[in-house]
């Protein structure tokens, strides 16, 4: 896709940091985010989830960081498998190492992987559902459909 630079004020800038995600959010991530584009990235606010194939999909406003959580979270929940298992899964399929995961949902939650493991058991998931919405403040709806969807 053909790109361009521009020029933007310092309250503007302001607004995207503040709707940013820190190593994740680029300033055309944080518009896509709020802009009504018809490519399917952004309806308003609302990112919508889809799930295809094996793992569930967010469209590209989603922070990587929730993605790979949730991703997780899917597979522990719908397929049955360990948190490690589930790890090593996403990370396959994302092509990337399981500590890059795993960094997702320790460090970046602030937990221990004994910790992630008792939210986990959690039959409804209500704490990790709180967690991540105060951790993912501007992706509540996708956070709230997700959760909805496991239910399904």
């Amino acid at each position: 896709m053909k790109t361009y630079e521009i020029k933007i004020d310092e309250e503007v800038f302001n607004f995207l940091k503040t709707h940013a995600e820190p190593f994740e959010d680029t300033p055309n991530s944080v518009l896509r985010k709020f802009l009504p584009l018809n490519n399917g990235a952004s309806k308003g606010n609302k990112i919508e989830t889809v799930q295809k194939e094996d793992l569930p999909v967010f469209h590209s406003g989603v922070p990587q960081g929730l993605s790979q959580i949730l991703e997780v979270i899917y597979f522990v929940k719908k397929k049955r498998y360990s948190r490690t298992d589930a790890t090593n899964k996403v990370a396959s399929l994302r092509k990337t190492f399981p500590q890059t995961v795993i960094d997702k949902y320790c460090r970046q939650l602030n937990k221990k992987a004994f910790e992630i493991d008792k939210l986990l058991q959690d039959q409804n998931l209500n704490d990790f559902k709180m967690i991540l919405e105060s951790k993912f403040t501007n992706h509540r709806d996708v956070i709230r459909d997700f959760f909805k969807s496991l239910n399904d």
